[in-house]
């Protein structure tokens, strides 16, 4: 068993960044490939970025790449997502997500959900 926490959500102006935190608890966090989604209101969740367990191969969404980026510490069992140059599009509720492998890019692929950080982006 994972419980995934997220925090660091907020309101935030266009063109401002966020640090999303989710820590993890459990002895084999090390050994889990990581992700963040994402679901705005009336639309799919998404991915946003995953992690490999050691944090040496990352992947994004294509529209992120450059201004998301996706990082782990094993030792504080946390994983990060740092957002910079945020649009109203990004608006949603992340969630953090243990995934089953390193390559899984959509929901039915994660093995344990966090509740979600709400982000809110004005323009």
């Amino acid at each position: 068993q994972v419980q995934l926490v997220e925090s660091g959500g907020g309101l935030v102006q266009a063109g401002g960044s966020l640090r999303l935190s989710c820590a993890a608890s459990g002895r084999t966090f090390s050994t889990l490939a990581m992700g963040w989604f994402r679901q705005a209101p009336g639309k799919e969740r998404t991915i946003v970025a995953a992690i490999t367990w050691s944090g040496g191969i990352t992947y994004y969404a294509d529209s992120l790449k450059g201004r998301f980026t996706i990082s782990r510490d094993n030792a504080e069992k946390t994983v990060y997502l740092q957002m910079n140059n945020l649009e109203p599009e990004d608006t949603a509720v992340y969630y953090c997500a243990v995934l089953r492998s390193a390559v899984v890019r959509t929901p039915l692929g994660v093995d344990y959900w966090g509740k979600g950080t709400l982000v809110t982006v004005s323009s």
